[in-house]
């Protein structure tokens, strides 16, 4: 009976591995240069996957902020992306030290236990990680010194928040992410915020209404777009080859808008 409860533990850790096939042989087969980075700061070590663009000019810096799932492949993989359209794109694992037997995404034992981890990171920490990822990697050579954020689910979620925590992004990029809960901090925004969420998302998209109403209050810039036919992590869902065709046009539209808005904050 254990050995028949072990298997069914490997099965489904091993499901949950090969769900995302599809985005390692996507990095795999990139010509770009990807390479793994230890920040370290106030006795702290934060594991970073960068991707460099096949570039000749210094460029625009992308903090991709990973899903409530940790730093999977997939988010390595938009990383890259990002890189392709020739950016500078890193992805910190905000697992990173979690405990003395967690020091980053792949050191737990299933995606619903780093999930679980997520949620109990501090809030404050989230944000010094965050800060201490900006100042990296807008200070490498390769960067112009601007710096954007873009983050998916609960990284969408603290993208948002991380605007109303620092001045000095250039704008934040919102996929179904939710709206930080400390409203009157969103009169500290100075970035634009850019909201890209799913037309079957309700759970996020009911709360856009206030949303809107608190950035107008103190004269924000939020402009946001719904796409129709996708639900929420359509963006992951959309790069899936096996996903339906409606999620993988509004991931190219999502797309098409996200690179047109970064082109306009690069120039």
């Amino acid at each position: 009976m254990k050995y028949l409860l072990s298997l069914f533990i490997l099965s489904l850790t091993s499901s949950s591995l090969l769900a995302q096939d599809f985005a390692l042989e996507q990095l795999e087969q990139s010509p770009r240069h990807h390479e793994w980075v230890q920040i370290e700061y106030d006795n702290r070590t934060l594991h970073n996957f960068v991707a460099y663009p096949e570039h000749s000019e210094n460029t625009l810096a992308v903090i991709v902020l990973h899903e409530n799932r940790g730093l999977t492949d997939w988010v390595r993989s938009f990383a890259d992306q990002v890189a392709e359209a020739g950016y500078l794109a890193i992805a910190p694992d905000m697992l990173s030290e979690f405990d003395e037997v967690h020091n980053r995404t792949s050191d737990f034992f299933s995606s619903d236990e780093a999930r679980d981890a997520i949620y109990r990171l501090d809030p404050i920490q989230i944000t010094r990680d965050l800060k201490a990822v900006r100042e990296y990697i807008s200070g490498l050579p390769s960067s112009n010194g601007s710096t954007v954020i873009a983050g998916f689910c609960w990284g969408g979620s603290q993208t948002f928040r991380f605007a109303t925590h620092s001045t000095e992004i250039d704008g934040a990029f919102v996929f179904y992410g939710s709206a930080p809960d400390e409203a009157e901090r969103i009169r500290n925004i100075n970035a634009p915020v850019y909201g890209f969420y799913g037309e079957n998302d309700q759970r996020i998209n009911a709360t856009i209404p206030d949303t809107e109403k608190i950035m107008d209050r103190y004269g924000k810039t939020y402009d946001y777009v719904i796409y129709e036919g996708a639900g929420h992590a359509f963006m992951r869902a959309g790069d899936d080859p096996g996903g339906s065709s409606a999620v993988q046009a509004a991931r190219d539209k999502a797309w098409e808008r996200f690179s047109t808005l970064l082109e306009n904050i690069q120039s």
